[in-house]
């Protein structure tokens, strides 16, 4: 599985402009962190998403891919799930560490 990680919008758009986004292949990753990484793209798949109505609000597009399907999961900061925030939060730490 395929992790990509970005963040759009928000008072600092222009700054990230032109950043590549963050890429985490689970094939770099021990067996126990690719699980979690599973469980938790499950659980925010498995929720709904939740419409933002603030201006200026940072989003957050994480996209998966597995098996030749592709997915993309977006919320804002302004209205995120806690499985979005979890799964965000253990992409921004092992992303990091690579």
């Amino acid at each position: 599985m395929r992790v990509t990680w970005e963040a759009q919008g928000g008072q600092a758009a222009a700054i990230r402009l032109g950043l590549p986004p963050k890429v985490l292949d689970t094939d770099a990753l021990p067996e126990s962190a690719a699980g979690e990484l599973n469980r938790l793209v499950a659980a925010v798949e498995a929720g709904h998403d939740r419409p933002s109505r603030a201006r200026d609000a940072m989003s957050y597009t994480i996209t998966v891919e597995d098996g030749g399907r592709s997915t993309a999961l977006t919320q804002s900061e302004a209205a995120m799930s806690p499985a979005f925030a979890a799964l965000l939060g253990w992409l921004e730490k092992h992303i990091a560490e690579q």
